[in-house]
């Protein structure tokens, strides 16, 4: 009993070798610039479908979620952080065998007569048997190699693998985010693509009719070959921006089907418009500090950093004693219907200990590359911070700047809209020269097309913002 005792209490009594670990504090400012004062709040409470109202867009990100290959693979390598922890789980706990054997032997009669393999019986006279053969069942449980983590290195190495499928879980989260967002992106790219499409067909349709009547007034020699060469160079280039807004158009669908993983459905909702798209984009950013709770990418290089530090409290007690334990229960007879009688019991019960003399240095090396993994582990989480701090800092600046932006650009879109409708009056009436109306109306053309280039730029800005600030996660419980 006493015997008993000493070994629950060594079992219990396991420390750990782990070095104390000291989050760094977040490397970055305390607010962040261009943000109001009152925002206690951040974006990532919103949810993507509140923050991307398009239904059109919410069916292609949902297909997204369904069928990303990129995707796929890090939910995958979840599944497999997640056998390896139960890997590592399964080394602290005993492991037992159940096995069960018959063996057919026959001893020759010199042998048995000196009493060994318990057989008896027998002689060496005229017509005694040359040997004898006989059966032996047996059945036991064998626990094999239990080692006692005396030192907590078998706990450290379940610790560091439980923090990396964490991790991992983290990393599948962040591959989320940043698909909602391309998935998001591209979109507002192929939506950018179609209307200046739309706008360059109409454009050269408009320019089309006038190099018509252009034609017919150089035909009654009303207008100079000049003119006319410059009408019919307009319409060329139109015609340039045409191939290549389908070119663009094209690539653009290309890429959203892409990140889908799936061809689009045709009866998906029609879409938005980019004037009229319901993306947020006045965003509350909350503080700097709402970050680390925030993107899973900070939150997988903690754990990151913790599996670490346990990488190193395994190399530290690597250099300690282990103690093991084997031992065997069952049950052995030379005939089956006897086998499980008390008297056929048999066990045996093995303790080992070993201490390492001399590993050639491998252990302090291992031990020094644990060290070292932990300081690129640091690094990369304050790094980690940085980037987000840098990518909210630009949303922000985003956010503060593109109002102002898109107002004075819609006032020079109305005021290149009026100077084309006056140059072609005036033109009409020989006020203005060919040239003066050309130029008129590719500003027109110049204007409106770079309105819509905006306006993508300022959605997209939100999209990175919200993604920035942690937008699209999900629950955070992973499973064990």
């Amino acid at each position: 009993m006493r015997r008993i005792a000493m070994l629950a209490l060594l079992m219990t009594s396991a420390c750990s070798m782990n070095p104390r670990l000291d989050i760094p504090k977040p490397p970055v400012a305390t607010h962040y610039p261009d943000a109001t004062a009152a925002e206690p709040a951040s974006a990532a409470a919103i949810d993507w479908r509140t923050m991307f109202g398009d239904p059109r867009l919410q069916a292609l990100v949902d297909l997204a979620l369904a069928n990303n290959r990129d995707l796929r693979v890090s939910t995958l390598n979840v599944e497999a952080a997640r056998a390896q922890f139960r890997v590592a789980r399964g080394a602290m706990l005993p492991q037992v065998d159940a096995n069960g054997s018959y063996t057919r032997q026959r001893i020759p009669t010199s042998t048995a007569s000196a009493g060994i393999g318990g057989a008896t019986g027998g002689g060496t006279g005229a017509g005694a048997p040359s040997g004898f053969e006989f059966g032996q069942y047996s059945a036991n449980a064998a626990l094999t190699s239990f080692e006692i983590d005396l030192f907590g290195r078998l706990r450290s190495q379940s610790q560091a693998a439980f923090e990396r499928y964490l991790a991992s879980d983290e990393g599948r989260r962040s591959a989320r985010i940043a698909l909602i967002g391309s998935v998001v992106d591209a979109y507002l790219a192929e939506r950018l693509a179609a209307e200046q499409l739309a706008l360059t067909e109409r454009t050269m349709a408009d320019w089309n009719s006038s190099l018509d009547i252009t034609r017919r007034q150089h035909e009654a020699k009303q207008v100079s070959g000049l003119e006319l060469a410059q009408a019919e160079g307009q319409v060329q280039q139109a015609a340039a921006d045409l191939a290549a807004g389908q070119r663009a158009l094209a690539q653009a669908g290309n890429a959203l089907q892409l990140l889908v993983g799936a061809p689009i459905p045709a009866d998906l909702p029609a879409p938005i418009p980019l004037a009229d798209q319901p993306i947020m984009t006045q965003l509350p950013a909350g503080l700097p500090s709402d970050l680390i709770a925030n993107r899973p990418d900070i939150r997988q290089a903690e754990r990151e950093l913790v599996a670490a530090n346990a990488d190193v409290g395994a190399a530290r007690a690597a250099f300690f004693p282990r103690l093991s334990l084997t031992g065997l229960f069952g049950f052995t007879s030379l005939a089956f219907d006897d086998l499980f009688k008390g008297d056929n019991r048999s066990w045996s019960f093995t303790p080992q200990i070993s201490q390492p003399i001399f590993r050639g240095g491998s252990l302090r090396g291992e031990l020094r590359l644990a060290k070292v993994q932990k300081s690129i582990a640091i690094a990369n989480y304050e790094k980690a911070i940085q980037t987000g701090f840098r990518e909210v800092a630009d949303g922000l600046a985003g956010r503060a700047t593109f109002a102002r932006q898109l107002d004075a650009q819609r006032k020079a879109v109305d005021a290149a809209e009026r100077r084309a409708r006056l140059s072609d009056m005036r033109y009409r009436v020989g006020f203005d020269s060919r040239l003066e109306l050309l130029d008129a109306q590719r500003s027109q053309y110049a204007a409106q097309q770079a309105m819509l280039e905006l306006r993508r730029q300022e959605l997209s800005s939100a999209t990175g913002l919200y993604r920035a600030l942690g937008g699209g996660d999900e629950d955070r419980t992973p499973r064990k």
